[in-house]
């Protein structure tokens, strides 16, 4: 089956995990800081700090910022859950945003909705696609709030000449299996604060600093969100390989681009002319008229060898936010849930397997288009 997105691991990745195996260190050895120094030189940042997941990373992120009790957080409902259940559970708002049927926030609905409590903005770069960053950081600079990307889909995305990860006050990337790049589960912050990422190395390792011979203190609070040494030797070959992963996944989503040009039946997500998407997710959004049958459309496509997946369920129709926060209604951020479904768009596929992905899902929403949705 054709995955919406999947990793690549080639001879040379199991080659640097198994010599990491064979060396005296597989924790708290030298592959982390080799792989935070290369995510710097990479994306611009001044400095990484490298977590073993993506959640534990916003989790980092937001305790080391002084988010905390009572604070407001203006954030995309459209994302994995972890976005907001770092800040939930310091005790923190979620303040949700509408999004754009591109799946991002809608900076021009942020301001509106800053009160005397809002500490922060958390924008997502849905599917690899960066938010508008600039009116972004316009307005966190006007109400002095902070900016924490979710950059989860991202890594290697970029606005202008610029990388995602080097803009805001922290970011954050995921290392999960199927993201750009894998270190099989991982995740990092990235931040040109030197104030933060000090504090985040002592948060991931239990608030701990080490003195003389056997002497160490713990400081402050921590947990042991840790990198392994062999996370960290795949993400150092895996990075390596970034730009040619990316380029792959434009291949195939420019060419479904262009096969998808002229379709009624659904919109693609258009990429502005100064920036580059990883294309981590290529999601196609249906017309309401196919929406009624899209559970039967998702499972055809299926059948047909299609991995297709939905992204995302809104966090807040989640039973725990919908008991914890009330009912909360977006009209975009709905009919987008409504609407959406990733299509296969990865590095592994051939041009053949686009051309075979394209047709299988024109024929398929061309058979429902006529049954429409009856109220």
């Amino acid at each position: 089956m054709l995955s919406y997105s999947t990793q690549l691991i080639e001879d040379d990745d199991i080659e640097a995990v198994i010599e990491t195996l064979k060396s005296n260190l597989l924790a708290q050895g030298p592959k982390v800081f080799d792989f935070e120094t290369a995510l710097c030189k990479y994306t611009g940042a001044k400095y990484a700090v490298a977590f073993n997941s993506a959640t534990s990373a916003l989790s980092g992120a937001y305790h080391v910022c002084g988010i905390g009790q009572g604070d407001e957080i203006i954030t995309s409902a459209i994302s994995f859950v972890s976005t907001s259940n770092m800040f939930v559970d310091l005790g923190a708002i979620p303040v949700w945003c509408d999004i754009k049927l591109d799946g991002n926030i809608d900076e021009n609905r942020i301001e509106k909705l800053i009160t005397s409590k809002t500490k922060a903005i958390v924008p997502i770069h849905f599917a690899g696609k960066p938010v508008n960053i600039k009116a972004i950081q316009k307005i966190a600079k006007k109400y002095n709030l902070l900016v924490i990307e979710d950059a989860a889909h991202a890594l290697g995305s970029t606005v202008g000449s610029k990388k995602i990860g080097s803009f805001s006050d922290m970011t954050i990337f995921s290392f999960h299996a199927i993201k750009p790049i894998t270190t099989s589960e991982g995740g990092a912050v990235l931040t040109n604060n030197k104030d933060y990422a000090n504090k985040l190395k002592l948060f991931r390792s239990h608030g701990i600093v080490k003195k003389k011979l056997w002497n160490s203190d713990m400081i402050s609070m921590g947990y042991n969100y840790r990198l392994t040494e062999v996370a960290a030797a795949l993400g150092i070959s895996q990075l390596k390989k970034l730009d040619r992963f990316i380029s792959k996944r434009n291949e195939i989503a420019s060419y479904f681009d262009e096969r998808f040009k002229n379709e009624k039946l659904f919109l693609t997500q258009k990429i502005e002319a100064n920036s580059i998407s990883s294309r981590h997710l290529y999601p196609v959004i249906l017309n309401p008229e196919l929406q009624c049958p899209k559970e039967e459309i998702f499972i055809e496509l299926q059948q047909h060898g299609l991995g297709v997946q939905v992204h995302y369920k809104p966090i807040y129709q989640n039973s725990f936010y919908k008991e914890k926060f009330g009912e909360v209604s977006l009209p975009v951020t709905n009919d987008f849930y409504r609407s959406e479904i990733s299509i296969p768009c990865n590095q592994t596929m051939s041009m053949e397997d686009a051309k075979y992905v394209a047709d299988t899902v024109l024929d398929i929403l061309r058979k429902y288009s006529h049954r429409g949705c009856s109220f």
